[in-house]
């Protein structure tokens, strides 16, 4: 059982009357009326808690990127090697998926890296990490706007072509290696390790970062 005033509830049911669809359906509708007798600012923390608590938008969006653009290179890759036009036309929706996730990820990165409390040790990776954002998503609207126009079919320009496809998934994983380093071990947006004064509060420690504002 889930409460929603923000703690949760275990129970074992033994059979009784709650159980089955009926107890679900029970539940759910508990629920509901749970948050509609919450005030409107209230309700969306209910509901999710775990965004509501986020200092930023940044982490809802770069799973998107590094999921799209690794798929579009994996299948182009396999498309190419077995001369199978209709994958690549499939690949070519998860390159374009994601160059529109990759932009919105490096705009709320730029947001982040604005606003969220840092260290000195934590300032270079944080600025490496914001770099290869920025190539990630100029690269991968390159190779959308290649393959719009250019649209690279066998031969030299197809090899060229996977290559710098490749050069973006290596990328990723070096961006998606350096967040994970920010967030898991110097404590970066975690609130817990802030609330410890682990992290250097934001007016002790501000930057330029490089980016356009």
């Amino acid at each position: 059982m889930f409460d929603l005033s923000g703690n949760q509830l275990f129970s074992v049911h033994g059979g009784g009357d709650g159980d089955g669809l009926a107890g679900a359906l029970g539940g759910f509708l508990s629920a509901i009326e749970g948050l509609a007798s919450l005030p409107p600012g209230e309700i969306f923390p209910a509901l999710l808690p775990g965004i509501a608590a986020m200092d930023n938008i940044h982490p809802l969006f770069v799973h998107f990127p590094i999921a799209f653009l690794t798929a579009f290179f994996v299948i182009d890759l396999i498309a190419g090697i077995l001369r199978k036009p209709d994958w690549r036309y499939a690949a070519s929706w998860f390159l374009y998926l994601g160059t529109i996730f990759a932009g919105m990820a490096m705009l709320a990165g730029f947001h982040a890296a604005s606003t969220v409390p840092h260290g000195e040790d934590v300032h270079e990776i944080m600025e490496t990490h914001e770099h290869l954002g920025v190539t990630i998503f100029s690269l991968a609207v390159v190779l959308s706007v290649w393959r719009l126009i250019g649209k690279p079919r066998q031969g030299v320009s197809n090899y060229l072509y996977l290559f710098f496809a490749g050069f973006l998934s290596v990328l990723l994983v070096f961006a998606a290696d350096l967040g994970g380093l920010m967030v898991y071990k110097h404590g970066v947006a975690v609130l817990a390790v802030r609330s410890l004064g682990h992290v250097e509060s934001f007016e002790e420690h501000r930057h330029e970062h490089s980016h356009l504002h």
